[in-house]
């Protein structure tokens, strides 16, 4: 018995197909219908527009056009008045390469300067500032500064002779002439542990002193008696570049600092030279919010930093820590067979100043601000 397959079957296969492509068809006729009547809306709704506008007041498109100019200037005016990027003392040199520097030291030309310049205005400024920072942050934990401005010119002129900053007091701080090691320890630990590397830097600056009388990089000071040289990396806040690179160690180690006041112009850091002789006329430094650090690098006999009264001595490889705006002085009475007294000076936060106090005050005193 053969099996012969039958017609009917191969026509019953086929007929299926048949069906579903003519459902695409008319499907496919009705969408490209649809999309020619969406076509003809949307030139209609743009014709509408078109005629509306043309139809307008000339008053209404003016002052459309004045809202627009508004509106791209708004735009302009916030982005140019970003407020800077608190970043480390690394951040600064490249824009620093554009101040002016003379014989490696900037100095400040601008009248608005609250470091530099004081003026009747000087609270109001400092309260415009601190308005600018807490519209775009925050007024949390501002209250010590808030105050500290209000009442900025009492803050200043009630203080004992003894303790008087210059241009800014933030109340409420601990009050000392000298500080342990433990209020920043880290920092005094990581400058101590690289006390040979600075003392080598700068016995290679001191060389030059040979062939000239002030070597480029180098700023005299003036002194009631003797030479009191400087030689400056970070200064009022920015960075000396050509001075930086000339002590690339020292520079670097900047920046690994927890609490090196990089950001504003309370901040410096630099290599303090006396000569033998050299006396340092009493003053008061511009600010409490900060302590000062002196790594001994040479530190000869008969020479002494007082602070409010208090006598201390340097010891080489060691930090001395104190709050210059107590009145201070510091002398060298000892032999000129032993040299200068040399000391690694950089500006730390006072340890009672808090992360969110740091922040405003970074932007409150920023270089040039």
């Amino acid at each position: 018995m053969v099996w012969v397959p039958l017609r009917t079957t191969r026509t019953d296969r086929r007929a299926p197909l048949r069906a579903p492509t003519t459902r695409c068809t008319t499907m496919s006729l009705e969408w490209l219908m649809d999309w020619s009547w969406s076509l003809d809306g949307l030139r209609d709704f743009i014709a509408t527009g078109i005629q509306s506008f043309r139809d307008c007041d000339a008053t209404a498109l003016a002052t459309v056009a004045c809202l627009l100019v508004l509106f791209v200037w708004y735009c302009y005016h916030v982005g140019r008045e970003q407020p800077r990027a608190y970043a480390t003392v690394n951040a600064l040199m490249q824009s620093a390469e554009a101040n002016g520097v003379q014989n490696g030291y900037v100095y400040c030309h601008s009248p608005e300067c609250v470091r530099c310049t004081h003026h009747d205005g000087l609270n109001q400024k400092l309260y415009h500032n601190l308005q600018e920072y807490a519209k775009r942050y925050s007024w949390s934990g501002m209250g010590r500064i808030h105050k500290g401005i209000r009442e900025q010119g009492r803050y200043l002129n009630s203080r004992p002779s003894i303790q008087k900053p210059e241009v800014f007091f933030l109340p409420d701080l601990p009050t000392m002439p000298y500080f342990s090691r433990d209020a920043q320890k880290h920092d005094v630990e990581l400058l101590e542990r690289n006390f040979q590397t600075i003392l080598c830097e700068f016995e290679t600056l001191y060389k030059a002193f040979s062939n000239c009388s002030l070597p480029q990089g180098w700023k005299m000071n003036s002194t009631p008696s003797g030479e009191w040289f400087t030689f400056y990396l970070v200064n009022q806040g920015m960075c000396v570049p050509r001075n930086c690179r000339r002590c690339p160690r020292t520079y670097r180690l900047l920046g690994s600092l927890r609490t090196c006041i990089g950001n504003n112009v309370f901040g410096n850091a630099c290599i303090s030279v006396l000569s033998p002789g050299t006396v340092i006329a009493e003053h008061y430094g511009p600010t409490n919010i900060r302590i000062r650090c002196h790594l001994g690098l040479k530190t000869p006999s008969n020479c002494e930093l007082v602070v409010g009264g208090e006598p201390q001595c340097w010891a080489e490889g060691r930090c001395l820590l104190f709050d210059d705006s107590f009145l201070h002085t510091a002398f060298h009475e000892g032999p000129p067979e032993e040299g200068p007294r040399v000391v690694f000076m950089v500006d730390l936060w006072h340890p009672n100043v808090a992360a969110a106090e740091r922040q405003a005050l970074d932007f409150i005193f920023a270089p040039g601000r």
